[in-house]
């Protein structure tokens, strides 16, 4: 008796499920429950965010490219775990180009050049002056080593030919904290916690990172139009699955996010919080990250940075 054929089942036919490689509160879980919420309006089932932090991340990459490429699984990718990490961490657990689908990219986060009032300089080329004049003597605080804070920074250096004296901290939190106190007079933090401090007057916005200006703050220059042309470092977080995941999935989860980021509350939304939404498709967001590992390997190599684990 010949076997009687069954269509297969629309996906999804269960929750899905999000891991995000970090702590609740943090801008990549943040921006994720948002999708996650807005996903679930549009699936028949719905999603839900598993945090895993620790580890710089990677056990939650790690969990999300040992997962079944079934659909059910996906991860927050972000711009420390997939592009910053593979040149950073000596022993890795995962392959950062090979172990993940590329889905598509969600936010990215504008960082900034702060200073504390009584820094004298307020553009961009001020600061290179004063850096190149003084070698090493101008303390720049960061949120920690590799952090992309850091990372930024370091290749600001790079590019135009100066040197500070790193001070790195535990977390945003902490250097901000010492950024407001005077304690350093320079830091490279995101828009998401400067901006409140900027709009109070208490610190002083000198450049933006991202190529483009930060909608948040239009009158501030960029890195790359004053100082560094093509200099582009960004926080950011995107959607990826397990390697081989299904070509019919990903172009449904791709479709279904770039949606999500085309309504204006949720542009809005993302706004408040410091981002950007960047739509756009799979190859794009893969061919992204590619250049996004290239570039920050550079910068480990040239800084020396590494992490121990």
């Amino acid at each position: 008796m010949p076997a009687i054929g069954r269509a297969q089942a629309p996906w999804p036919e269960k929750p899905v499920k999000i891991i995000v490689p970090f702590p609740p509160g943090q801008a990549a879980d943040i921006l994720t429950r948002v999708l996650a919420d807005e996903l679930s309006r549009r699936w028949p089932q719905r999603v839900v965010v598993e945090n895993r932090g620790g580890g710089a991340g990677a056990p939650g990459l790690e969990a999300g490219a040992r997962a079944a490429p079934d659909g059910y699984t996906l991860t927050a990718g972000t711009s420390g775990t997939l592009s910053v990490n593979p040149s950073v961490l000596p022993r890795i657990p995962y392959d950062a180009e090979r172990d993940f689908t590329f889905i598509g990219n969600v936010a990215v986060l504008p960082l900034l050049i702060v200073a504390h009032p009584s820094f004298p300089h307020r553009t961009a080329q001020a600061l290179v002056a004063a850096a190149k004049a003084a070698p090493g003597g101008i303390d720049l605080a960061t949120a920690g080593p590799a952090t992309s804070q850091h990372m930024s920074a370091e290749l600001f250096s790079h590019r135009t030919g100066t040197r500070f004296n790193m001070v790195h901290y535990r977390g945003s939190g902490p250097a901000m904290a010492d950024l407001l106190g005077g304690t350093v007079p320079l830091m490279f933090d995101s828009v998401t916690s400067s901006l409140p401090h900027i709009q109070a007057g208490k610190i002083i916005p000198l450049a933006v990172t991202t190529p483009d200006r930060a909608p948040q703050l239009p009158e501030v220059a960029t890195i790359a139009e004053t100082v560094a042309p093509g200099y582009g470092a960004y926080g950011w977080t995107g959607l990826v699955g397990p390697a081989g995941l299904p070509e019919t999935i990903t172009r449904k989860v791709n479709a279904d996010l770039n949606a999500v980021l085309s309504e204006a509350a949720i542009r809005a939304r993302f706004l408040e919080l410091g981002a950007t939404v960047a739509p756009g498709t799979p190859d794009e967001f893969g061919a992204f990250v590619r250049r996004e590992i290239a570039q920050w390997r550079e910068v480990a190599r040239i800084a020396n940075v590494r992490l121990e684990g």
